[in-house]
């Protein structure tokens, strides 16, 4: 430890941090919180290793924000003549959920910043989480609870390194310190986050507790990026920016097993890889982005084509280690000022257990998002998105066989498409709260045209300061 203090003293004098990447990337792997600090043993606590960081180095600015999030959904009932393990409850039914979350950040040295957010989350979403591919409530966990639990969602650290030329101002936000860097730029992300805190983002439809509830419509459905049951991975990624584009790549790690809550710590046997390009464009003068995703993941995991062989339709019995790629086309584009557009198309092999994420192997979506500037409530959002999920042949298979996915799995099956529709109305009610009201319209819940369909409605009241 003393050794430690004393580089990076020695970095902080010098103003950079002389530290290779290599060995910042090794550091962040061992966070406690993380799953490879887990493995190695380690002991000390995250408010210790905060407080270390407070103490080492010089008072800096620290970055402070909250939010809170309620989400009520429910449904009539609708048409089902037979149910599953895994089907979306046919009567009446609502459900809530809650999440609270404080964003703690604090600069370092000289382009670096280490960010920590504890959680505390409580409920489930409708049907204990399953019943729908496209699931209408992204603040929902697989791992819910009936009363609140507290844990670490992100512990994090980011390395700026500019490469000179214009600069750009950093305003005070979520994870983000105040400052100025460099708009030509390398950032070495590294520690516990979210995948999809960096990849797949979009302007309109990638906040479910500002924006679009459902879970097909806020990502790239067929998008299986690693992550535990709350939704959060281990792993480093590398940005390159550019002012007209970006290029950025990311490796986290893996579910030990199909929607499991533990990651798997074996990296040179198991991750998922991803890499992202985002070109920024003007169209008749108006902002526009368009980014190319692509994945790859090695996991532990069995094959829906085998399971159809075993007794039970017991998946778990054909896993080993295997491979899933895919890809995700990500638009935006802004129209007018207060009116813009959206789309996405993502894609998986559609062989092996789906990891992470959902039971999507091709998802379309397409939305429009609108700012109430011309009805004099410039800080509210209308949206409305529509959004096609479909599976590959051998998944369907396996779900007419009896096989159950992560969140859908009705015993049977009548294969079609599970088409959504959703609309919400978000009124700002004043600055930090706003109070959203949200409609659903799902058609073949679980891709199963003997269902359905079912209308989902939901409020959502959400603090943030």
């Amino acid at each position: 430890m003393r050794a430690t203090t004393i580089l990076l003293q020695a970095a902080n004098r010098g103003g950079v941090c002389p530290l290779p990447a290599a060995v910042i990337v090794a550091a962040m792997a061992l966070l406690p919180g993380s799953a490879l600090a887990q493995k190695a043993g380690i002991a000390y606590g995250v408010p210790a290793a905060v407080e270390l960081l407070a103490t080492e180095f010089p008072d800096g600015d620290w970055s402070t924000h909250y939010q809170y999030t309620a989400i009520g959904q429910g449904h009539p009932s609708f048409r089902a003549p037979y149910s599953g393990l895994n089907s979306l409850n046919r009567g009446n039914r609502t459900a809530e959920t809650m999440t609270a979350t404080a964003y703690l950040g604090r600069p370092l040295w000289q382009g670096a910043a280490l960010y920590l957010d504890p959680e505390i989350a409580q409920g489930f979403g409708l049907s204990h989480t399953t019943g729908l591919a496209g699931f209408p409530n992204g603040d929902a966990q697989k791992s819910g609870t009936h009363v609140p639990k507290p844990y670490i969602a992100r512990f994090f650290m980011t390395q700026t390194i500019g490469l000179g030329g214009e600069q750009e101002e950093v305003a005070d936000d979520l994870n983000q310190v105040a400052g100025k860097r460099d708009v030509s730029r390398v950032t070495i992300y590294a520690g516990k986050l979210a995948v999809n805190d960096l990849f797949d983002t979009n302007a309109y439809a990638h906040d479910p507790r500002n924006d679009f509830f459902n879970w097909s419509v806020w990502e790239g459905g067929a998008y299986d990026y690693a992550a535990d049951q709350r939704g959060y991975s281990d792993g480093v990624a590398v940005e390159l920016n550019q002012k007209d584009w970006a290029f950025r790549v990311g490796g986290f790690l893996e579910p030990k097993r199909s929607n499991d809550r533990n990651l798997d710590t074996r990296v040179l046997q198991r991750a998922g890889y991803q890499a992202e390009l985002e070109e920024r464009y003007s169209l008749f003068d108006h902002p526009g982005k368009l980014r190319l995703l692509g994945f790859f993941n090695r996991d532990y995991s069995g094959n829906y084509r085998d399971a159809l062989g075993v007794p039970g339709i017991d998946i778990a019995q054909t896993r080993k280690t295997r491979s899933k790629a895919g890809f995700v086309v990500n638009l935006e584009q802004a129209l007018t000022q207060d009116f813009g557009a959206f789309a996405r198309f993502s894609w998986n092999d559609g062989q092996n257990e789906i990891m992470s994420f959902t039971d999507i192997d091709r998802s379309g979506q397409l939305g429009l998002s609108l700012k109430g500037g011309g009805w004099g409530r410039p800080d509210d959002t209308v949206g409305l998105a529509g959004v096609i999920n479909a599976l590959s042949g051998a998944h369907a298979a396996f779900l007419a066989a009896g096989g159950l996915g992560i969140l859908v799995g009705d015993g049977r099956l009548n294969y079609a498409t599970e088409d959504i529709f959703e609309g919400y109305y978000r009124w700002q009610i004043v600055k930090p709260l706003s109070l959203t009201a949200d409609y659903q319209f799902v058609a073949n819940p679980a891709y199963n045209r003997d269902r359905g369909p079912v209308s989902i409605f939901a409020l959502r009241l959400h603090l943030q300061i």
